[in-house]
């Protein structure tokens, strides 16, 4: 039997999909030091992520850059102590353990610090249970899904990152002409991204206000010119890309005038507003007022999507429950190597052992059987969104994954249920927070691990042995997440004693919990306000026997002060996600939610859906910025007409040179993504390479526009995919880019 090899796996003669490595082939895969270099591997990717978070709202996947880490590290060693070279299997190991670091890092980072916003103490405990309990929730989830999502769907579902991470493996492995392109990729990511947010020789976002129009204000046009996003768009292609960016567009060119039109001439603050929508900037008006538009149309495209895959996930299930009860009948041919999961008894035990412990905690403040049906409800909920998470990220990838939005979504409901039951009392908000950060985190890791078993789908691992190594990493990356948090809020925690920021009113001896020593050096009574009323603002005060204030602990994440009374500058990290739970929980609590805005935006993804297009990466584009969808919709645009010309079939695009070569792309630019945390953390080198400068208005000057900048590297994509050589084609299942099929 002849074959045909591509950089995504084999075709064989009959036309059936098989992988890189044959299910026959027994390679060495989950070994010791896969799984150790992984964990570590992911625990510092997970650390910087978390940093970059903090400071700016964001992280970068790490698949592909461990995936290279891994090649480069094994073959180092290999070299310099004539060690046995890694398999392309345990080079797969790594990249699947240490994915886990950077998607536990994001959901700790947007809810954990809402904690301190509504006044509640970081505590060790409940960071720690939380992280870890999503982290292995959303790889638990992920295991009776996989023959749905990631077999059934194959050719369906792209997972442009998940492919680009095989393809980095596959290269890597085979070397020749296809590495060269994939890494002539990688290189000029890499140094790009480098260039943009290290040495910040141009501006990382370009934006430009259409004024000058009457009744039309507060409309922009913008534009992230990163590697990354023009990758990915090159490997979703032209349709998903278009719809996505039609998303971006009615945000930025009609929801917020729209908005603006209305508003401007209303006199006070429209809540959920915090200030005159006249005096609203185009970001003000989409963070305030859009951003609930976004999450409920993402949470109805996500039951859309999920009503839509009902027929493939009962399919799945009732097969892995046919596995479960029976066994394998008498001759029953066994299952081979590349579809074997871990059990479903591991999955059912696993999702007991995790209502258990959420019933044994104090995540729940009420009755056993009220814990009991709290643990329940994360599992359902941690089901529904991994199962939304997973299809987003097999078309947009882990990256550009909405895991806020889904989170936005958890807390509506959570928060509903409560009021319903009359759960009210402040400690149900900390409660509500804490299943929303659980179902975050496991979103987040849900998404990444069905990237991860694309990845090893389409290079021939074993499913099992990849979802173990995922274990390892989420649990090892859990644990470190939470002390991370703990200790960059420590760090940066300042006290204040100026009047301006301290109650005007006795605290009451009931709120009273404990002693402290204060800066100083006397001993207080800490008073926690979660319970906010006029000019008594949320947090931890310390005061005296009396009562009164007399020092502000400003939290070092989610603090509110920017200089000492001196006017010395104070760093905080302020990521605006935990600000949004918290706004979000006290507004249902109070009952002062706009339900309107998040009905809208439901039924703006049902009119989508009813045109025949994808209400989810509709949905998508919505919530995120018009910069992020715009270069997205550049590199599907780009596809498509280079595909025309060069007169490429479906199957030869897939392996053609653009394609290459944009996997290179996200692969660089991720790496260097990770490079600028660093220079984040260590700031004054950051500042030593820093070449813009502020200008005589206070905003920063960079030496190369933005749009110079991104036209280079396009052209540098272009020039590539017309004068690669044309691809072998292979036969994989066509693709199909809309969403939901």
């Amino acid at each position: 039997m002849s074959e045909k090899a591509s950089p995504a796996g084999r075709t064989s003669t009959d036309g059936a999909f098989a992988p890189y490595i044959h299910a026959e082939e027994n390679l060495r895969e989950l070994t010791w030091t896969a799984v150790v270099l992984g964990s570590l591997l992911g625990i510092v990717f997970g650390a910087s992520s978390l940093y970059l978070f903090l400071k700016v709202g964001m992280t970068v996947s790490a698949s592909i850059p461990v995936a290279v880490l891994a090649i480069t590290i094994f073959r180092g060693l290999s070299h310099a102590f004539g060690l046995r070279r890694s398999t392309i299997l345990e080079n797969n190991v790594v990249q699947t353990a240490g994915s886990a670091g950077e998607s536990i890092a994001f959901g700790v980072g947007a809810a954990m610090p809402a904690l301190m916003l509504l006044g509640y103490e970081l505590e060790w405990a409940r960071v720690m249970l939380v992280a870890v309990l999503g982290g292995l929730l959303g790889v638990l989830m992920m295991i009776p899904l996989r023959r749905a999502f990631i077999v059934k769907q194959h050719g369906v579902l792209p997972y442009p990152e998940g492919t680009a991470c095989a393809k980095v493996l596959i290269v890597g492995e085979q070397g020749g002409s296809n590495a060269r392109t994939v890494f002539a990729g990688f290189g000029f990511g890499f140094i790009y991204q480098l260039l943009m947010q290290a040495f910040k020789l141009w501006p990382g976002e370009w934006q430009k206000a259409l004024t000058g129009i009457q009744g039309y204000s507060k409309a922009t046009v913008s534009l992230e010119p990163s590697p990354m996003l023009l990758g990915v768009g090159y490997i979703i292609g032209p349709r998903i890309a278009s719809v996505m960016v039609a998303g971006g567009i009615t945000t930025s060119l009609l929801l917020v005038p729209l908005i603006a039109f209305f508003g401007e001439r209303i006199p006070g603050v429209l809540p959920p507003g915090q200030q005159p929508i006249s005096a609203m900037t185009a970001g003000a008006i989409s963070g305030q007022y859009v951003r609930y538009i976004g999450a409920g149309a993402v949470a109805m495209g996500g039951v859309l999507s999920m009503l839509n895959a009902l027929p493939l996930i009962v399919g799945s299930m009732a097969g892995v429950m046919r596995d479960f009860g029976g066994g394998k009948k008498a001759g029953q041919a066994a299952t081979v190597r590349t579809d074997r999961d871990l059990p479903m008894a591991f999955v059912v035990l696993g999702s007991l052992a995790i209502v258990l412990a959420v019933a044994a905690s104090q995540l729940i403040p009420t009755t056993l059987p009220g814990r009991l049906a709290g643990g329940a409800l994360v599992v359902f909920f941690g089901f529904l969104f991994v199962t939304v998470s997973s299809r987003i990220t097999g078309v947009i990838g882990s990256s550009s994954n909405p895991i806020s939005g889904m989170t936005i979504a958890t807390l509506l409901l959570t928060c509903v249920i409560f009021v319903m039951l009359g759960w009210v009392g402040p400690e149900y908000r900390i409660t509500a927070l804490s299943i929303a950060g659980v179902v975050c985190i496991a979103s987040s890791n849900g998404g990444t691990t069905s990237q991860d078993l694309k990845t090893g789908f389409l290079v021939g691992a074993t499913p099992w042995k990849q979802q173990a190594a995922i274990l390892v990493g989420a649990l090892t990356s859990a644990v470190m997440m939470g002390g991370t948090l703990l200790l960059l809020n420590w760090a940066y925690t300042t006290t204040s004693s100026d009047p301006n920021e301290l109650p005007k009113i006795a605290a009451p001896a009931a709120e009273l919990k404990g002693q402290e020593t204060g800066p100083d050096g006397k001993s207080y009574r800490v008073w926690w306000v979660v319970n906010p009323r006029p000019g008594v603002q949320p947090g931890k005060y310390l005061v005296d026997d009396a009562g009164k204030a007399v020092h502000l602990i400003d939290f070092g994440v989610g603090g509110r002060l920017t200089k000492t009374p001196g006017g010395t500058p104070i760093q905080k990290f302020n990521p605006p996600q935990p600000r949004l739970f918290a706004t979000l929980i006290e507004g249902i609590m109070a009952r002062e939610l706009p339900w309107g805005l998040v009905i809208l935006g439901a039924v703006l993804a049902v009119v989508i859906q009813l045109t025949g297009c994808s209400a989810l990466a509709f949905a998508v584009g919505v919530y995120l910025p018009l910069a992020t969808t715009m270069p997205i919709f550049i590199g599907g645009a780009l596809r498509g007409l280079i595909d025309r010309v060069r007169g490429f079939t479906p199957e030869e695009s897939e392996t053609s040179p653009g394609t290459l070569m944009s996997t290179g792309l996200i692969a660089g630019g991720s790496l260097a993504g990770i490079i600028v945390a660093l220079l984040i953390v260590f700031e004054t080198l950051g500042k030593a390479i820093d070449f813009s400068r502020p200008g005589a208005d206070g905003e920063q000057s960079f030496p190369i526009p933005a749009l110079a900048a991104f036209a280079a590297m396009t052209a540098a994509l272009v020039f590539e995919a017309l004068r690669g050589k044309r691809p072998i084609a292979a036969k994989p299942p066509a693709m199909d880019d809309d969403l939901d099929d």
